[in-house]
């Protein structure tokens, strides 16, 4: 199978593009022929070596999560899926990934691909959604809520949007100027451009989504109703000061159980989650896509790979 892939932590310039040997599926795996996949913030800094502190990974790695596709060869033991189905998979962090023409994966890792999505939305759907999926549940939303969503235009905030437009939740975003059109049409009702003036002004929201911190989670407090909550996933340092304010501070804790991945794809199905894709180009590039995303280029979605 073709595939990219890195021997030792580095720069983009350590990836490798080739042959590798064509994996098997063994007992309740299935084997996925991958039509395009994505890059996430996560497969750019295991390859940097940054997360080695976390993630014990055995070299050489494959790199990528998310992937869709069509399963061409089923192990022992799978009874719900069968040759020829197009699907969508979440590769486990620590094994062989998506960067590639196959993967094989659990059984449980992939979900029927959403129609009505592109084959290129449909790669980039299931990593970002479990982590819009993570804040959603974590804040308990309801019809009628007000919420703020700090980075309203990234993959996840994009997501976020819509799911609480979707639950019929009235939601005010944040973003930079020249992204403010785009955030509307992910549903925000309001959007507000941190380059250009203050969100300051707000009050009796029912709920913030902090995918910032620093001074943005400090500057988010008095923002919020009594008893109001900052769900948050991964952001730059912040001090709680939840208790001070009278609100909650949650982390939203991202999972990607069998139980998500289907929710995902069931929302997408539904509508409310159609992920954003920024650029794509092809797999034997992935070099190229790395290094835009480590050097910021990358704001609005996530660079696909198309396998070709």
């Amino acid at each position: 199978m073709r595939a990219i892939w890195y021997e030792a932590y580095g720069p983009p310039s350590v990836l490798r593009w080739g042959e590798q040997a064509l994996p098997e599926p063994g007992n309740g795996q299935v084997r996925v022929r991958l039509q395009a996949s994505a890059l996430a913030q996560l497969d750019v800094k295991l390859r940097a070596g940054l997360l080695q502190a976390h993630f014990a990974l055995t070299l050489p790695k494959i790199p990528g999560r998310d992937g869709v596709g069509v399963i061409d060869a089923v192990g022992d033991g799978v009874a719900n899926w069968r040759l020829g189905d197009e699907v969508c998979v979440l590769a486990a962090p620590l094994g062989a990934g998506t960067a590639a023409s196959h993967v094989v994966t659990e059984a449980a890792r992939v979900v029927a691909r959403p129609q009505g999505l592109s084959l290129e939305q449909s790669a980039a759907l299931l990593q970002p959604g479990a982590s819009a999926w993570a804040a959603v549940t974590t804040a308990q939303l309801q019809p009628g809520m007000r919420v703020l969503v700090h980075g309203g235009s990234g993959a996840v905030g994009a997501l976020v949007l819509q799911h609480a437009r979707g639950l019929g939740v009235r939601t005010v975003a944040t973003c930079r100027h020249d992204h403010r059109d785009h955030t509307l049409a992910q549903g925000a009702d309001e959007v507000i451009a941190y380059d250009r003036g203050s969100f300051g002004h707000l009050r009796g929201l029912d709920v913030v989504f902090d995918f910032v911190g620093g001074d943005t989670h400090a500057r988010s407090y008095p923002l919020l109703r009594p008893g109001g909550a900052i769900v948050y996933l991964v952001a730059a340092p912040f001090e709680d000061r939840g208790a001070e304010h009278g609100v909650r501070v949650l982390r939203a804790l991202v999972t990607d159980a069998p139980g998500v991945l289907r929710g995902i794809a069931h929302v997408a199905r539904e509508g409310f989650y159609r992920p954003l894709v920024s650029r794509c180009l092809p797999l034997r590039e992935a070099a190229l896509g790395h290094t835009l995303l480590e050097a910021g280029q990358v704001r609005l979605g996530r660079v696909v790979f198309a396998h070709g």
